[in-house]
């Protein structure tokens, strides 16, 4: 199945795509049905409200984010044999850097990976592709030059040929048991690291996770939770895209 078409439909079924489709089909149907049109419509506002709302949202991110937080202990002391950070996305053309950089997603897995490389200097993979033919440099490239230049880590391996997490795991392993390494500590957001973790250990790692970037609670109930929010429903693609991405690499690739 094309690539393309594969991320066109994942970005119909994500919000708001979804609900305004949900809304458009019914703005069709009126002209033959008044009442199953205006059902359509109405759950297509009450599924976008419910997608912005941080009382639903935080219950539900809570619950997938399930993986803790390494400590530094278990950061020393783990005897796996390299750091594995996965790319996020880039920022095409930024004006200020005079070109393609790493996104602010991507920035976040790199800072906390060479976080990890201080406290026990394992060498670092970074994965990364050109998701689409047109970019002109592979993330993983946009990575290590970050890694290098900003943050003063080395970089050992550059996995430059990868368009998702499946294939990040597939092309990781295969540089990586060259060297005979098996067991990595494994960079990526909270929300992201199931995915991650079923799709390294599929590929033959033992995996230490380590996540980052956890959407807390601000801890109790507020009046602002039953507010709609553009922040929240962002948290609701990202949830939303997690749970379809697992359910399809089940499908398509186990």
């Amino acid at each position: 199945m094309s690539f393309y078409f594969v991320k066109i439909i994942q970005t119909l079924l994500m919000p708001p795509a979804l609900m305004l489709l949900i809304m458009l089909a019914g703005l069709i149907l009126l002209r033959w049905s008044r009442r199953y049109g205006s059902i359509l419509i109405i759950s297509g506002i009450l599924l976008l409200t419910a997608a912005s709302l941080p009382v639903i949202s935080n219950t539900v991110v809570s619950a997938m984010e399930n993986i803790p937080a390494l400590s530094k202990e278990q950061i020393k002391n783990t005897d796996a044999k390299a750091i594995v950070i996965l790319g996020g996305g880039r920022y095409p053309d930024a004006p200020e850097y005079g070109g393609d950089t790493i996104s602010t997603a991507t920035l976040e897995r790199i800072r906390y990976g060479a976080y990890i490389y201080k406290q026990n200097s394992l060498p670092i993979l970074v994965t990364g592709g050109r998701v689409f033919a047109y970019m002109k440099t592979a993330e993983a490239t946009l990575m290590g030059k970050v890694l290098e230049n900003d943050f003063h880590t080395p970089v050992r391996w550059r996995e430059d040929q990868a368009r998702n997490t499946w294939e990040n795991a597939q092309y990781s392993y295969r540089m990586l048991a060259k060297e005979k390494i098996n067991k990595i500590i494994l960079v990526t957001h909270a929300l992201h690291m199931p995915r991650a973790v079923m799709s390294f250990e599929a590929a033959g790692f033992n995996v230490v996770p380590a996540p980052l970037g956890f959407h807390h609670s601000r801890g109790g109930f507020h009046i602002f939770d039953l507010l709609p929010q553009a922040d929240t429903m962002k948290i609701t693609h990202d949830m939303l895209h997690e749970a379809l991405g697992t359910l399809w690499y089940r499908l398509y690739y186990m």
